[in-house]
């Protein structure tokens, strides 16, 4: 059995875009260290790229979760809007420990 894929092309999307701005944020660290910026600075920068790969992986796990469920449970439309919004308190749950 193959590894699940995100199928939902707009959430990958979001999820490669995520990245994107993380990997822009890991340059601008590296461009900090270069030029030999305070510690303090650059920690805060680590700190921030920390928090967004954080919160593109609760993403990604919950489209994962979701797209999961509505296949294996093969709900119908009222019930696929019900596990949406349980998932989006999940992920406002999850984004809250970080």
């Amino acid at each position: 059995m193959s590894s699940p894929m995100l199928m939902d092309a707009a959430k990958r999307t979001e999820l490669l875009n995520r990245l994107k701005r993380a990997e822009g944020q890991l340059r601008g660290i590296q461009r900090m260290i270069e030029e030999d910026q305070s510690c303090m600075d650059i920690a805060a920068q680590m700190a921030a790229v920390r928090k967004a790969l954080d919160g593109a992986y609760v993403r990604m796990t919950v489209c994962y979760m979701q797209q999961e469920l509505q296949q294996r449970l093969q709900l119908d439309e009222a019930a696929e809007g019900e596990l949406d919004t349980l998932l989006d308190d999940v992920q406002t749950l999850l984004g809250k420990v970080r």
